[in-house]
């Protein structure tokens, strides 16, 4: 790599485009722990029964159902900032009341009250998900979207360790009811993002009407060959992973006995640490070996690290094994998801970038979001070491789909070469 390069990567890498996407990416990636785990967390320090905790991971249905009203915020302008930073704005003005109310909400006294306020606060997550990736997708030049990705996994995972790791360590010494109120605050300070971001330039005018809005991204993707296929195997590609990792929170408090502040650091910090280092790796294996490969390679070792969990149930509570599992399978995993989401923006006409993202990836989320309840059954009928063999089982029929669509998934990026 020549000087010229160097400077072409840094120019790239620091400008405002990139700080706007830093901010943006942590306003995204804080409020939905706090509507699933660390929902779930809090949860699993009060008397409420493990098959009421389970239901709770379905106010994350939001997340797998945002392409419905995505057409709705492609269409529609607000009055204010934009038709991407006026979304934006507006989600998050909402957000930060829905997380202060969920603050003064008792959930051993008023339980039905939480999971209405956490719902809806992963409807209003999800949709300001949709704007700004949307937005981020109309900002970034195409030489700056390699770092664009790189960044914007970095920001999320941050802001997840945050709303995830770290509020469970302030909760365990200052309260719940202080932590929401600080996730609240410290989303306020991104809003900022909306405030100075750039307008997009435009080289397409927005749908006329609201059934283009509606029809035409989903027409251009289903007539594609085997574009069914293609929706099944994002379903199924992050399903067993998913399932391993459903009700960890519990895993590790309740059957393993580690406390908030441990669970807190050996399983949230660590595992979000590795899975952003095992992000950025696994975008350098898409420039040097495309789609196909990394996909394949990583969903193999996403279902073979599953069975670490297996081995932490059958020996009990061990630090050292739980630092171990933790590192192996988020590192891997945070290597399948960067590959993941490379061939989802992949697979995006660029007419329809909003509106198709928001179905890909909330297709991708159906199995986080769905597999809480039977997982709380089927643990209870057969226990956490059988449940995750279980778990290793579900991967594979999304390799052998894999495996069938390679010459299709491989004419959508083929690795780039030097010369």
């Amino acid at each position: 790599m020549n000087i010229a390069r160097y400077k072409d990567i840094w120019a790239a890498l620091a400008n405002r485009n990139m700080f706007i996407v830093l901010l943006l990416s942590l306003s995204s990636g804080l409020p939905i722990a706090l509507c699933t785990s660390t929902l779930q967390a809090w949860l699993a320090t009060t008397s409420i029964d493990i098959k009421t905790v389970a239901f709770f991971s379905l106010t994350g249905l939001p997340y797998t159902f945002k392409f419905i009203w995505a057409p709705i915020m492609d269409r529609f302008i607000p009055p204010f900032l934009g038709r991407r930073r006026g979304w934006i704005l507006l989600t998050q003005s909402l957000l930060i009341v829905l997380i202060i109310k969920m603050a003064f909400t008792v959930p051993d006294e008023q339980i039905v009250l939480m999971g209405v306020l956490a719902l809806i606060l992963a409807f209003c997550s999800a949709s300001q998900d949709i704007a700004i990736n949307a937005y981020t997708a109309d900002l970034l030049k195409p030489k700056e979207r390699g770092f664009g990705g790189a960044v914007t996994v970095a920001g999320y995972r941050t802001a997840m360790l945050i709303s995830g790791g770290l509020a469970w360590i302030i909760a365990d010494y200052a309260g719940w009811q202080f932590t929401y109120c600080l996730m609240a605050g410290l989303l306020g300070l991104c809003t900022v993002a909306a405030v100075i971001g750039p307008e997009p330039v435009w080289d397409k005018a927005a749908p006329v009407s609201l059934q283009q809005a509606v029809y035409l991204p989903f027409h251009e993707f289903l007539v594609r060959k085997q574009g069914w296929l293609i929706l099944v195997f994002i379903v199924l590609y992050k399903l067993g992973d998913a399932s391993a990792i459903s009700l960890n929170a519990l895993f590790f408090i309740r059957e393993q006995g580690f406390t908030l502040t441990e669970t807190g650091i050996l399983y949230k910090w660590l595992g979000i640490t590795t899975t952003i280092l095992g992000a950025f790796i696994g975008g350098g294996f898409v420039v040097t070996h495309g789609l196909y490969k990394p996909l394949l390679w990583f969903g193999i070792a996403q279902a073979v690290t599953n069975l670490g969990y297996m081995v932490l149930a059958l020996i009990g509570k061990s630090y050292v094994g739980m630092v171990a599992v933790v590192a192996i399978d988020q590192l891997v995993g945070g290597m399948g998801t960067a590959v993941f989401l490379a061939f989802l923006i992949a697979l995006c006409d660029n007419r329809y970038t909003a509106t198709q993202y928001a179905l890909l990836s909330a297709l991708s989320a159906v199995g986080r979001v769905f597999i809480g309840p039977p997982a709380g059954y089927l643990i209870e009928a057969i226990g956490w070491s059988s449940f995750f063999m279980v778990t290793f089982i579900v991967a594979i029929p999304s390799l052998l789909m894999l495996v069938y669509l390679r010459p299709l998934i491989e004419s959508y990026h083929q690795p780039e070469t030097t010369t």
